[in-house]
């Protein structure tokens, strides 16, 4: 039996018990400090306001971004899973509000060293998360890098962090760029949502969108969805200094009304999910590049 057959027979067996599958977020940027584990830290504290199991997968290797701010140290991580003899409830790290949190450590950028089998197991295995959360946020590392690309085009969604800085949107253009010219790419797949950060004003928001989406459509014959702005706020800058969560530390400021107005929209029926992206074929998807 050749792989793609094996592969075929997973997935089947797989849609058995796939009554439900977990809605899964890319966030990215295409620099370092406009946000973006800020951003998926503040999104699963609102997604769990709304009911939601969450778990944020930490793919921004060689940071700890997400722990520092949880004030948790993960015990262990996905490279435990994937080659040690963890389960994978062993290796999900509780943060606050029963958040879920898995350290990706380098066990991802070594999947490919694993043979046929033993990735079918793994990618089986991991669409079991399906069991343990409603909503996986994947944190993933900023510019544009060879794993990150194939995190964003992997992902049925993908959450743009940009702000109003012009050298944020030129790297977030490069970013968009990049995606699109992957061989992977499939067009209108991902939908690239675009967030922006630190704005003065829902105008200046709209501004930025305005200017990065302007030049896809021209150079890219692409087309960005914009989703909303985190106002800049004095209270938020605060909270980042102190390694506090500002959707926890002070939930009625401005900055934490907008992430949740924000993660209302990525649930709702405004924005749903593609069907048949869940966790088993964003997986084999990921590891097959």
């Amino acid at each position: 039996m050749d792989q793609a057959q094996s592969l075929r027979n997973v997935v089947k067996a797989q849609n058995v018990n796939m009554a439900k599958e977990a809605k899964i977020f890319t966030i990215t940027s295409g620099k370092g400090g406009v946000g973006k584990s800020n951003t998926a830290v503040n999104l699963a504290l609102q997604f769990r306001k709304l009911g939601k199991r969450v778990i944020i997968l930490d793919a921004d290797f060689g940071t700890a971004n997400v722990e520092v701010m949880f004030g948790t140290i993960p015990k262990y991580n996905l490279s435990d899973y994937v080659f040690g003899d963890m389960e994978l409830s062993d290796i999900i790290t509780k943060g606050p509000e029963d958040i879920g949190f898995i350290s990706g450590g380098s066990g991802i950028l070594q999947l490919n060293n694993l043979n046929k089998d033993q990735l079918n197991g793994v990618i089986y295995g991991l669409s079991k998360l399906n069991n343990y959360c409603d909503i996986l946020l994947i944190d993933t590392g900023a510019g544009v890098s060879d794993t990150v690309l194939d995190f964003v085009v992997s992902s049925p969604e993908v959450l743009l962090i940009t702000t109003p800085e012009p050298s944020s949107i030129t790297d977030a253009y490069s970013l968009v760029k990049s995606v699109y010219k992957s061989v992977d790419y499939i067009k209108n797949k991902p939908n690239i949502h675009i967030i922006a950060n630190k704005v003065t004003s829902e105008n200046e928001g709209q501004a930025v969108y305005t200017k990065l989406n302007s030049v896809v459509k021209k150079f890219l014959n692409g087309n960005l969805n914009y989703l909303g702005n985190i106002p800049y706020d004095t209270i938020l800058e605060t909270a980042v200094r102190n390694q506090q969560i500002v959707s926890l530390s002070s939930p009625t400021s401005k900055s934490s009304r907008a992430y949740f107005e924000l993660a209302n929209k990525l649930i709702g029926n405004d924005i749903p999910q593609q069907s048949g992206q869940g966790l088993f074929r964003f997986f084999n998807s990921f590891i097959k590049k």
